[in-house]
């Protein structure tokens, strides 16, 4: 057989890839060390993290843990939503008390409460775009976005028919008020570094 032999086999042995067949090759690739990986819309993405993007991350992370048991907190963990091949790795997700993950230790988009997502130059367009859109149609009550290039932050709440129907924008330095949503606390953003 030749190469391209094999490519048609490969290509007619597999009519359309499904998540866990995407996930099971990047788990294969050499993924440099340092990167974070995950699947926009049947793209595979990875996006180096910085030490900027960490320290907002763990920053939030600090400030839920203040109230939601770490059980609760999760950071670059699969979960799969609604869309084309969506699997995401979300930089900051709070699970719903009580929520379990199923029989593959999989967590539910459905559990999902909160998600904060650190703005990655590369792929800031999977966040304004196509992940909050899979977000909304999968109802997820609370999405922030905090741009450290901009220094602003963006939460949209209030998901119905597939979109955020709430949403406010301001600057690090100004308070997340998030006490009249599922998350109730507000979140200090004036430690928040800029790129």
């Amino acid at each position: 057989m030749t190469v391209l032999e094999d490519r048609i086999e490969m290509a007619d042995s597999v009519d359309e890839p499904t998540l866990d067949m995407l996930f099971e090759w990047l788990e294969k690739m050499p993924v440099p060390e340092g990167y974070k990986t995950e699947i926009v819309g049947g793209n595979i993405c990875m996006t180096p993290q910085r030490d900027t993007h960490w320290e907002i991350i763990f920053d939030i992370l600090d400030q839920l843990r203040a109230k939601y048991p770490r059980r609760r907190l999760k950071s670059d963990v699969r979960i799969d939503y609604p869309g084309h091949l969506n699997g995401f790795a979300t930089d900051v997700t709070l699970i719903s008390d009580g929520a379990r993950p199923d029989d593959r230790r999989r967590w539910h988009c459905e559990d999902v409460e909160f998600v904060a997502e650190v703005i990655s130059k590369n792929t800031a367009h999977n966040d304004y775009g196509p992940k909050k859109d899979a977000y909304a149609a999968a109802e997820v009550p609370v999405y922030l976005i905090v741009d450290p290039y901009t220094g602003e932050w963006h939460l949209y709440t209030l998901p119905k028919d597939g979109k955020y129907h709430g949403n406010v924008s301001l600057y690090f330095g100004d308070d997340i008020d998030l006490t009249g949503t599922a998350v109730d606390l507000v979140l200090k953003t004036d430690e928040f570094p800029r790129d």
